[in-house]
């Protein structure tokens, strides 16, 4: 079994500053740094972490090598990740001043043009038993859903950044349906009533996760794990790549939940988002720990 994941690659790019620019205002920043980011990539280095076979399908520009080096270097596997040179790769700037505050420019570019032929082709080693993930920062969603979904596989799709129009066209093919507190709120209110998965992943940051079964009606709950968070950016991919690995490695939904929510604590300990993801020692280390 394997872990498929339509997702974005993005770099991040951060620069801190004493104080958010004013319209027209021209700062130095007092530091620069940069890393992998994305909903996608996030969350197939997650679920690589986890020890599933995570292979990794999007795009990104011709150049910047060190991307694909990093995600390979994590155990993805990045075959099907298309270079286009017309295209620059996915990015994010992102400026934070000294009390945390924040202002983000996402700029999508190969993200947002995945060509669905290669997509379909990419997809013909999908089979039953495997895992597709999906999130709302890539093109594509549908055409691979109803890919997955044809060949038996399970579909787990992150409605982030939360768009209800594109919930709502993938709603159908998708078999668990992964939000955050905020997210499942604005879902409920736009979409009352039953929704037409088998089950609902949400997470509530320091309050912990729920698993709704909505086949058998029952709920699985778990308590976050008490850390100092360092940085909370990428905490729920995290999540949802070590879920989705979970349940591809054969553990029962509370199992899954509970190392999902470890590797999650672990994560916001550190800087960073796809690069601060723990390996299955790490968190097997962590787990040990608290017993």
């Amino acid at each position: 079994m394997a872990i498929w994941n339509l997702g974005s690659i993005n770099i991040d790019r951060v620069y801190r500053l004493d104080s958010l620019p004013l319209p027209g205002e021209t700062l130095t920043s007092r530091s620069y740094g940069w890393g992998l980011g994305g909903k996608g990539a996030n969350q197939s280095v997650a679920a690589a972490g986890a020890g599933a076979v995570t292979h990794h399908l999007g795009a990104m520009g011709s150049g910047d090598d060190w991307v694909v080096e990093r995600l390979a270097a994590r155990g993805v596997d990045t075959a099907h990740v298309a270079r286009m040179a017309d295209q620059a790769t996915g990015h994010a700037i992102i400026m934070v001043d000294d009390k945390a505050e924040n202002a983000i420019v996402i700029h999508p570019g190969a993200n947002r043009a995945i060509d669905e032929d290669h997509l379909a082709r990419s997809l013909t080693g999908i089979g039953a038993g495997d895992t597709l993930l999906l999130q709302n920062e890539t093109s594509g969603q549908i055409a691979a859903a109803q890919a997955a979904n044809a060949a038996g596989a399970r579909v787990i799709y992150s409605a982030a950044p939360f768009d209800l129009q594109a919930v709502r066209q993938v709603l159908p093919h998708v078999t668990i349906l992964a939000m955050n507190e905020g997210e499942a709120a604005q879902l409920f209110a736009a979409m009352p009533g039953d929704l037409p998965v088998q089950g609902l992943l949400i997470t509530r940051g320091s309050k912990g996760a729920e698993y709704r079964d909505l086949t058998t009606g029952r709920t699985h709950e778990q308590a976050s794990f008490k850390v100092t968070p360092v940085d909370t950016t990428g905490a729920g991919d995290t999540f949802a790549g070590y879920f989705a690995a979970g349940l591809d490695g054969g553990l029962s939904i509370p199992d899954a939940l509970r190392r999902a929510s470890a590797a999650a604590a672990l994560q916001v300990t550190r800087p960073g988002a796809g690069d601060a993801i723990p390996t299955a020692a790490e968190v097997d280390a962590f787990l040990a720990a608290q017993s």
